[in-house]
């Protein structure tokens, strides 16, 4: 009877109120947040904030609850109801060609409306289904008279949610289905809508435990508590006829998010640790690069569409670094333009020096490599970069402008292509966690032969992870190697998307905190 007595005593007045109400004599045992405001007097707020710490006490709990689902916009939907919806505005852009007696192709459709490749697609697409648009000779889009039901509709929907969010089940089963159509999904995010589950409605009951306590409130009564002492009540004696509220001091404090390394971080930090641990050494290099480690002592000719493959960031300012150190730019460009003493006959161009200084943001681990190489390694000898890279792409779900490679070379007069395949397969399995991979033949211009390494991830189906492959003679002779050298260079961004199962390669540089906390590496 003393702990029925002291629970009581400890109970804040709201929870007090709130017992009482729940457990008031003739009354079902059960009530929701509404009853429960009007019955006690108190505020809704009040009165969920009470019945949260009654659970936390184990006095109350739900009996059942009504979920429901919420329609709501996101950024890319607030930005729909200013500019139009991208379908309206296709539409628009072509009636307004129409009546000014010109014509618009789909590429100049996307630079118009600044869409993405992927978003113009899909766009096109679902006119041309609706058959609302039609593409005549010469790949001009022209208008057919059919209205678009996707571009009213949309309309129509971002504008009914505009100011806030709508019960899924008010829309009609159509509009439904283009809510789902376009809604935010992970590995999508840019869609005007979102659907939450929300919990519109719970019953309370009152345990044993808390009839007992309900039973202790009403037979001492609810008496007014102060929460704090102030420098009022000791001035005029008011503090010895005030009761003051009693603290259980044992309850467990509020939590307290500590500081952590974010799961990237973790990750990159482990494939460090595991390379270090199989006996690799690491390499160094500057992210600001010139072309001529980038790509010219990788035997990549300087007329080759396979620079355009890299799309490279120039540095501005300044435009070219200091000379190439003899004899490397001497051996390289005899390579280039007759093959030098390596047997080959070389890409017969005439080799542009100037060319090779130009400054660019480093597109590609190899280059690393390469100044390595160029650095006296030790053979046998293996080693590591994680190095950063930059290239042009759009971003999506598995593309970014900048990315991680884990690059590296193992040299020995007995490495072949059967030693690559088997290192491959231990990082594929070890650092990315896949459960599935398979090789595909490639081409680079420095190495011979090529392979692609892909795996499977849970959900994005089977990704690219890079390339590797044996250094050509044209790479490693010029910059004094003569054992054979084995090379990689796989995306570590999109290695740690399927060991750490993020679906969206944005998501490895989130800041969401739940994330952060919740995600973590396991090996």
């Amino acid at each position: 009877m003393n702990d029925l007595r002291a629970v009581a005593d400890s109970l804040h007045p709201h929870e007090a109120k709130v017992l009482a109400a729940l457990d008031a004599p003739g009354e079902p045992l059960i009530s929701n947040e509404d009853a429960l405001a009007k019955s006690s007097g108190l505020e809704p707020d009040q009165v969920r904030a009470a019945l949260g710490r009654l659970q936390a006490k184990e006095l109350v709990g739900v009996l059942s609850q009504t979920t429901d689902h919420i329609v709501s916009l996101t950024e890319t939907g607030e930005r729909y109801v200013r500019d139009g919806n991208p379908f309206a505005r296709v539409l628009s852009a072509l009636a307004e060609a129409r009546d000014t007696h010109s014509s618009l192709t789909i590429k100049d459709l996307q630079s118009r409306e600044g869409l993405a490749p992927g978003d113009m697609s899909g766009i096109v697409g679902e006119l041309k289904r609706e058959r609302a648009i039609a593409i005549v000779t010469g790949g001009i889009v022209e208008l057919t008279g059919t209205p678009s039901r996707t571009a009213e509709s949309l309309q129509t929907l971002l504008g009914e949610i505009r100011n806030g969010y709508k019960p899924f089940t008010e829309f009609s089963p159509a509009d439904q289905a283009l809510i789902e159509k376009f809604s935010q999904k992970r590995g999508n995010p840019n869609e005007p809508f979102r659907i939450d589950e929300r919990v519109t409605a719970r019953v309370y009951r009152v345990t044993d435990a808390g009839k007992a306590v309900a039973s202790q409130v009403r037979s001492g009564g609810t008496k007014k508590e102060a929460a704090r002492l102030t420098p009022e009540m000791l001035k005029d004696g008011s503090w010895r006829k005030v009761s003051f509220r009693k603290y259980a001091i044992g309850l467990k404090p509020s939590r307290i998010g500590v500081g952590k390394k974010h799961p990237y971080r973790e990750f990159l930090d482990l494939v460090k640790a595991k390379f270090v641990g199989m006996g690799f050494e690491e390499m160094r290099g500057p992210l600001v690069e010139n072309e001529f480690w980038d790509m010219d002592a990788l035997y990549m000719p300087q007329f080759h569409p396979a620079r355009d493959i890299h799309d490279v960031y120039f540095v501005k300012e300044p435009t070219h670094s200091p000379p190439i150190k003899e004899p490397f730019l001497k051996q390289v460009r005899q390579v280039h333009e007759r093959g030098w003493k390596t047997g080959s006959s070389g890409w017969r161009y005439p080799f542009d020096p100037m060319r090779t200084r130009r400054l660019v943001l480093r597109s590609q681990g190899t280059a690393v490599s390469a100044r390595t190489l160029a650095g006296g390694p030790k053979a046998p000898g293996k080693y590591f970069s994680i190095a950063r890279c930059f290239r042009y792409d759009q971003v999506d779900a598995t593309h970014a402008p900048d990315f991680y490679q884990i690059e590296g070379i193992v040299l020995g007069q007995d490495i072949n292509f059967r030693t690559l395949l088997g290192l491959l397969t231990l990082f594929a399995r070890e650092i990315a966690q896949a459960q599935e991979m398979r090789f595909l033949p490639a081409y680079f211009p420095f190495t011979e032969p090529s392979v692609e390494l892909h795996v499977r991830h849970p959900r994005l189906g089977w990704m690219e992870l890079g390339g590797a492959g044996l250094f050509r003679p044209e790479v490693t002779q010029p910059l004094g190697v003569d054992v054979p050298v084995i090379a990689w260079g796989l995306g570590l961004d999109r290695m740690a998307m399927v060991a750490l199962e993020i679906h969206d390669i944005r998501d490895l540089f989130s800041a969401d905190l739940d994330m952060i906390r919740s995600k973590r590496v396991q090996y």
